[in-house]
């Protein structure tokens, strides 16, 4: 794993089971290093699909990757109020500069409210299908998501508003410097 440290800025490139590049992220600002996640910040940032089609991020973000936890959190800080959007992947690796993982599909959907929802059961019906998904592999991307909607429920840290927007202030400040 290479060294990274805050402050440095790392690309995103999220893969399919079939190691396909699935969708990629130009930047990732690195607000915090711990020995089990790492945090970042971007904002307005280029999304490039598979297929080419490129976008930007409405808002800015705060993104957890796990070393050992199977999902990763982004933290969208939206005009109406947070939102996470949680996708459950495997843990991430930093290769050249760059955030990856294999994203499996199902995701978790938190509202301001508090409320929350499980997306794209389909697609990973069809994806465990098509890209034959083993036993084992079901069962860990099945156990991920009820550890992520407890994690939730308990209050996890990624999950906590006044440290999202002391990330924010803090991205704002090292993005400042960056430029």
């Amino acid at each position: 794993m290479e060294k990274i440290s805050i402050g440095d800025k790392l690309q995103i490139q999220c893969y399919k089971h079939n190691g396909k590049i699935h969708r990629s992220w130009d930047e990732a600002l690195v607000l915090d290093v711990k020995k089990d996640y790492i945090v970042c910040g971007n904002n307005k940032t280029l999304v490039t699909e598979a297929d080419g089609a490129t976008w930007r991020t409405k808002e800015p973000a705060i993104l957890y990757f796990f070393k050992d936890s199977w999902y990763n959190i982004i933290v969208q800080l939206k005009k109406d109020g947070i939102f996470y959007y949680c996708n459950i992947a495997t843990p991430f690796i930093i290769e050249d500069g760059t955030i990856k993982y294999i994203d499996y599909d199902l995701d978790l959907r938190v509202f301001p409210t508090g409320e929350y929802k499980i997306l794209d059961r389909m697609e990973y019906k069809y994806h465990k299908k098509i890209m034959r998904y083993s036993d084992e592999l079901d069962i860990v991307v099945r156990n991920s998501l009820s550890e992520l909607i407890e994690s939730y429920k308990n209050k996890f840290f990624a999950f906590d508003t006044k440290a999202n927007l002391k990330y924010h202030d803090e991205y704002n400040i090292l993005n400042t410097k960056a430029k």
